[in-house]
């Protein structure tokens, strides 16, 4: 019997943080797969994040924060700064680092609507819900005009694609649900369409980022 995603991705973050494998698979419906980095989410912050957290302005507003590295980091640079993320024990592990966050989807009520500086959608998390522009429209909803979106994609060589994910973790699997991912070449045309402009694309430590404009 297939189990619940969180409850799969709940396992392999309390092995990450124990310093056990923690390894944990997203398979797409055709039967391709991607490992997750589950041992970067738990850690401090890297190289690549160190060259977007320089950029951002608060007060920021991390979607789907995972256990916590960029609110901690953020916040003790002495940026005002919240997560939020769907998953109990991402929450709680945030909790931990002594940083702020709330179990809350984007797409319900989130504090400051409208108000945010800065949105942060990084390690795939523009891939929420399987639809990034409505995900991107939403996320414009939430921040001031002018504000600033940053979001990871992925590399130009990926192809974007919509579909159907399981998350399989230490021969678990957990249902199907629906997932995107974004190549780099799209981001300028999601962006338009959501009411962003792109104000850069860079690469660093093998990820890439792009800095959006609300307009």
């Amino acid at each position: 019997m297939s189990a619940e995603p969180l409850a799969v991705y709940a396992d392999g973050l309390r092995a990450a943080v124990v310093g056990a494998c923690g390894a944990l698979t997203l398979r797409y419906a055709d039967g391709s797969a991607t490992d997750l980095d589950v041992h970067r989410w738990v850690g401090a912050t890297n190289a690549g994040d160190e060259s977007l957290l320089a950029r951002i302005a608060g007060p920021v507003l991390d979607i789907g924060c995972g256990p916590g590295r960029f609110v901690e980091s953020l916040g003790a640079r002495g940026v005002r700064v919240l997560g939020i993320d769907i998953a109990a024990d991402a929450v709680r592990l945030t909790h931990r680092r002594g940083a702020i966050a709330l179990r809350r989807s984007v797409f319900d009520r989130v504090p400051g609507a409208g108000r945010w500086g800065t949105a942060l959608l990084l390690d795939g998390n523009v891939g929420i819900g399987g639809d990034p522009l409505a995900l991107l429209r939403r996320v414009r909803e939430l921040i001031a005009l002018g504000g600033l979106l940053f979001v990871e994609t992925a590399d130009p060589e990926s192809a974007s694609r919509r579909s159907l994910v399981r998350i399989e973790a230490a021969g678990r699997a957990s249902s199907w649900f629906p997932w995107a991912t974004v190549c780099v070449a799209e981001i300028a045309a999601l962006a338009v369409a959501a009411s962003f402009t792109v104000e850069d694309i860079w690469t660093e430590d093998g990820r890439w980022f792009g800095e959006l404009h609300a307009r």
